[in-house]
């Protein structure tokens, strides 16, 4: 079965990340996505030009320190933040949200409930856990081992004043299923707690809007979304100035971000983050949006999300043919409720060796948890190695698709 495309030239966006040059099909995306040229270019151009101390008086200071703030002002457009300075940028998620729960760390007294999921990377589980230091009580919400989906009557039962924070994942990065963290937020805040959001397996995949999310914290990895090994906190502005800073003692609470940024951000990959929107845009403009550059970023991931869900359609329709794989999460996309992260074991096969045996053609998959180990865990997969999972972005091709088939195909029989 033929796959078509819709809207995307393929040719064009393959051509704007320079490693596609090659014949290797990059298809662990989840794992890292490939850089845009554009990003490269912008960090080369920061560290060639503009690599000096910033605040100063004198004006290669001045600028180097107006292409810092560019890049943060650019972030905040990308995630429909209301304002920039709710923008705290760092090395990776896990280290922001480690940061994050440290300066909520003076705020939690004992008795004091967290709520967690088992379905999250652990990036945004064992921050919280180590809050139980402070008297904390920290339970666990936990996917239905049936749907594989988060049942909302589940955390409402859960629910009370004595909740402070519930903590969950937009879209799980072994599952692919998209949570609704709008109406879980509802219900969070209806009781007076606040909700953190992981978006590292969303962010890729879908136009990031931090307002329409109703979280009070959402943070996501830009090396997962064509850009450098960075990444981006966003709080609600009320929230970020209650925090205790994790600066120098002089580096007051109102001082933010820079109070939950120590040591500051890095110019260069700030810079270069602002190289993700230039190519956003571009690309909503060659789609036809004449509107404003956040309605072009969107008309650019409505092309991106009907070309995975094309991709994403045929490797799913694969896997049903075979009796012996089992696809673990939905089995269907189309509906907005997927992202096209695939996970699947074979019965009598370990993942590593499906893996193996589609690496010798130059097709990068993977196998294992994923750091989403309590998942792997609650569902009996650990003792056979986690998950063989095939993870698509935008810029993957359906020759890309239909060569993977043809291996799986050999691998699985």
């Amino acid at each position: 079965m033929p796959i078509s495309t819709l809207n995307l030239n393929i040719d064009h966006v393959r051509a704007e990340f320079p490693a596609l040059a090659s014949d290797f099909a990059f298809l662990d995306n989840a794992g890292g996505s490939l850089v845009l040229r554009r990003v490269a270019d912008r960090i080369r151009d920061y560290l060639l030009t503009s690599s000096v101390q910033l605040g100063a008086s004198y004006a290669h200071s001045q600028d180097a320190s107006s292409k810092v703030l560019a890049a943060r002002k650019a972030v905040a457009e990308l995630i429909n933040a209301p304002f920039d300075d709710e923008v705290v940028m760092g090395g990776a998620t896990t280290a922001l949200m480690f940061q994050v729960t440290h300066a909520i760390l003076p705020s939690i007294e004992p008795g004091d409930e967290i709520i967690v999921t088992n379905t999250d990377h652990e990036a945004n589980i064992g921050c919280w856990l180590r809050l139980q230091s402070a008297g904390a009580v920290v339970r666990f919400w936990n996917v239905n081992p049936q749907t594989l989906e988060l049942d909302l009557p589940d955390l409402q039962a859960m629910l009370s004043s004595k909740v402070k924070w519930v903590a969950m994942t937009h879209a799980s990065n072994i599952l692919g299923t998209v949570n609704p963290v709008s109406e879980v937020a509802a219900l969070v805040h209806a009781v007076g707690a606040r909700l953190c959001v992981d978006a590292v397996a969303y962010a890729p995949h879908r136009l990031v809007d931090v307002q329409a999310s109703g979280a009070d914290l959402y943070v996501f990895s830009f090396y997962k979304v064509f850009g450098p090994h960075y990444a981006v906190l966003w709080g609600k502005r009320e929230l970020l100035l209650s925090l205790a800073s994790l600066n120098h003692y002089f580096i007051t609470r109102e001082t933010i971000p820079y109070k939950l940024q120590p040591g500051n951000v890095n110019y260069e990959l700030s810079y270069g983050c602002i190289g993700i929107c230039d190519y956003l845009v571009d690309m909503g403009s060659r789609l036809g949006s004449f509107g404003t550059p956040r309605e072009k970023m969107q008309a650019a991931f409505a092309a991106f999300e009907s070309h995975e869900d094309l991709l994403a359609a045929r490797l799913l329709a694969f896997l049903a043919s075979k009796q012996s794989v089992k696809v673990i999460g939905r089995t269907s996309v189309g509906d907005g409720g997927r992202v096209p992260t695939i996970s699947f074991v074979v019965k009598g096969r370990s993942p590593e060796s499906i893996v193996r045996h589609v690496d010798r053609f130059q097709i990068g998959i993977r196998f294992g948890d994923f750091y989403a180990k309590r998942l792997i865990e609650s569902l009996g997969l650990h003792t056979q190695g986690g998950v063989v999972r095939v993870s698509i972005a935008h810029y993957n091709s359906a020759d890309e698709i239909e060569r993977l088939i043809r291996h799986l195909d050999e691998a699985i029989g």
